[in-house]
């Protein structure tokens, strides 16, 4: 299968060869690495200037947007600025993020997956963090999800969602449209990915409202809305964020802002959560 991987990346000058090394180094090589140098100020491009002139898969795209690391857009137009320099011919697009270190079987393990089970739309492993020097599971890590940092998509599964929204929450519309096109989710606890850089410490503090904005945009609903805020805040060991999110939810409400799905997708969203949510109380 042939393998595409785009990498947005944005000052990563001390991450960035050491998620290329890693992809190197797979036993199943991908096909295409396009690395989408995002308006870094440090020295990111040379760093990936030297493995696109040694290995002829890798390519550098250079893109100038806003500075700010606003969640959600700023990475998904981003990836579509690699993206457009693709060709049509891959079999698994890839958005990885630009601070991981992959296992050498990383990229085997994920097509056989989707070799084994046509009905799989996307796979993903887990990520894990240093902390007190040992390599542990990332507290935001749920097991039926696919985290932002490492999607593969197959791609009918990829076209059926007409790809990635620019938007925060981008990286769970993606399954849950996936799954209303009748896709599978498919995580393997085996795959173990070192994240070198804990989601989200560099985010902007204007983006404190985006995840509420999303929860609205997504056609969650309030109670759907509320119960999301409060798990996601506990996850990150910040009861304060519940009304953060809360306060964006209701600012998208009143702006009437444009969905990020349609009414009929928006319903079985909301049916989806709620089954998902009794299955775990019972």
């Amino acid at each position: 299968m042939n393998i595409y991987i785009i990498i947005p990346t944005h000052n990563e000058e001390r991450f960035i060869a050491k998620t290329l090394d890693s992809l190197v180094s797979q036993t199943l090589i991908p096909t295409k690495i396009v690395v989408v140098n995002d308006n870094s100020t440090d020295h990111t491009e040379d760093i990936i200037n030297e493995y696109a002139n040694t290995y002829n898969y890798i390519s550098i795209v250079n893109t100038y947007t806003t500075k700010d690391h606003m969640p959600g857009s700023k990475v998904i137009n981003a990836f579509y600025q690699g993206f457009n320099t693709l060709d049509t011919n891959y079999d698994i697009i890839c958005k990885f993020d630009a601070d991981l270190i992959f296992p050498p079987d990383y990229l085997a393990k994920i097509v056989h997956h989707f070799q084994k089970n046509d009905t799989i739309g996307m796979v993903g492993g887990f990520c894990y963090i240093e902390k007190d020097k040992k390599w542990v599971l990332e507290n935001l890590t749920s097991k039926d999800h696919i985290r932002g940092a490492l999607k593969a998509y197959r791609k009918a599964c990829f076209e059926d969602i007409n790809g990635l929204k620019p938007a925060m929450g981008w990286d769970t519309i993606d399954e849950l449209l996936a799954q209303y096109h009748n896709w599978k989710i498919q995580t393997d606890t085996s795959l173990h990915v070192k994240h070198l850089k804990p989601t989200g410490n560099t985010y902007n503090p204007k983006a404190k409202y985006k995840q509420g904005e999303a929860f609205y945009r997504m056609r969650y609903g309030f109670w759907i809305t509320l119960i999301a805020s409060v798990k996601l805040a506990l996850l990150k060991k910040r009861p304060g964020l519940i009304g953060d999110y809360l306060t964006g939810y209701y600012k998208e409400k009143r702006k009437k802002q444009s969905f990020l799905v349609s009414e009929t997708e928006g319903a079985f969203i909301r049916k989806l959560r709620w089954k998902k949510m009794r299955k775990k109380l019972i």
